[in-house]
């Protein structure tokens, strides 16, 4: 059994969880692309903790800090569903700035969600479109 980052990449019975190893579409794609399930994890993590700093309330920071505390429990293959969901957190970020005239902030958070956009596509997390 191998642990990484606070990860066990088998669990009691042997068997691979899903996302890790062969079989799993990301985990395949992943490899091609180079980067390693322990990277997408921790640069999600840190997208995550920038959200979260750019946050304009209390609220919304708790959120993408529940996100991040997800990300870095959950399987490689439940990273897109959180990544959408880290999105659509944002796309509310940036309405509350832009409703509020709050142009800095709505740049700073624009900018925070273009980065983590790129990164999940690049991570194949999610699709181009």
């Amino acid at each position: 059994m191998t642990a990484s980052a606070g990860r066990s990449t088998m669990d009691t019975t042997g068997a691979r969880p899903a996302g890790y190893g062969s079989g799993g579409r990301l985990s395949e794609e992943l490899e091609w692309s180079g980067m390693t399930q322990d990277y997408i994890i921790g640069e999600f993590s840190l997208r995550l903790m920038q959200l979260q700093a750019a946050a304009s309330n209390d609220e919304s920071a708790g959120e993408f800090a529940r996100l991040r505390m997800e990300a870095e429990a959950a399987p490689i293959d439940a990273m897109p569903v959180i990544a959408v969901r880290a999105l659509e957190l944002v796309r509310g970020l940036c309405g509350g700035s832009l409703a509020r005239g709050d142009l800095r902030a709505l740049t700073n958070q624009a900018t925070k969600a273009a980065e983590l956009r790129e990164f999940a596509i690049a991570a194949s997390l999610l699709p181009e479109d």
